[in-house]
């Protein structure tokens, strides 16, 4: 995922989960945040924030959007909307374990009262994935979510769902950084989903996690890590 044109900013605040104060050159802006999650550890004032400027599309209400932040050497993007696209290109180039020849691969398909992100047939087997983005980072570990997710964990027991009925299933972590060296759940944050998706994993669905490498103007999948499905000690 290339980003055509791309500027420098330092962070401000966060009014709300749409929109923050960045300064760009020298100039207070109002920008689009586009992702909608807390990134608490990573929008933090004074942080520098790289964002896409979309000042050619005169219907717009403002000019740039957020799309990445520096965590210290670090760089993360933080753009909900790349993931699905990193992973669905991904597996068009056959780049995603076990998902090297997979073939008629489109994305946003419906199964039952669920739009799973992106569906596959592999040697004649149909499959879903479903991808979650990941932005929380702490000491090399990845986790996910960053808030509780209802409808995260809905999307996961419909995986389940899906794979007991015959089609093959994946859950599918894209870590938008490069850095972490093990991925875990949540569980602090999230149990339901947590166990969800421990669950997903003991009736066959594939929990797979991938880091990614992170310029200021691009992203790409980049190698598997690996996921801890089970709690800490410390977590009941």
């Amino acid at each position: 995922m290339k980003y055509t044109k791309i500027v420098e900013g330092i962070f401000l605040k966060r009014p709300n989960r749409f929109i923050a104060h960045v300064l760009i050159n020298d100039k207070e802006e109002i920008v689009h945040v586009k992702n909608t999650g807390r990134c608490r550890e990573l929008l933090i004032p004074g942080a520098k924030v790289i964002l896409e400027d979309c000042s050619h599309n005169l219907n717009r209400k403002t000019k740039y959007s957020l799309i990445a932040v520096w965590k210290d050497n670090m760089l993360v993007n933080m753009d909900s909307q790349v993931p699905n696209y990193v992973v669905f290109h991904g597996m068009e180039k056959g780049l995603i374990k076990g998902f090297e020849n997979v073939d008629n691969i489109k994305r946003e398909v419906s199964f039952k009262n669920s739009r799973f992100d992106i569906y596959f047939e592999d040697s004649g087997k149909k499959g879903f994935m479903e991808v979650k983005g990941v932005t929380l980072e702490n000491h090399g570990i990845a986790m996910f979510p960053d808030a509780p997710t209802v409808r995260g964990a809905r999307h996961v027991l419909e995986m389940i769902e899906a794979v007991e009925e015959g089609y093959k299933g994946c859950i599918f972590f894209l870590i938008q950084m490069k850095g972490p060296k093990i991925f875990k759940l949540n569980w602090k944050m999230d149990k339901d989903f947590s166990q969800a998706v421990k669950l997903a994993s003991e009736k066959g669905v594939d929990i797979l996690a991938y880091d990614s490498i992170v310029t200021e103007n691009n992203i790409y999948i980049n190698q598997q890590i690996p996921v801890q499905l089970e709690p800490d000690e410390d977590i009941e």
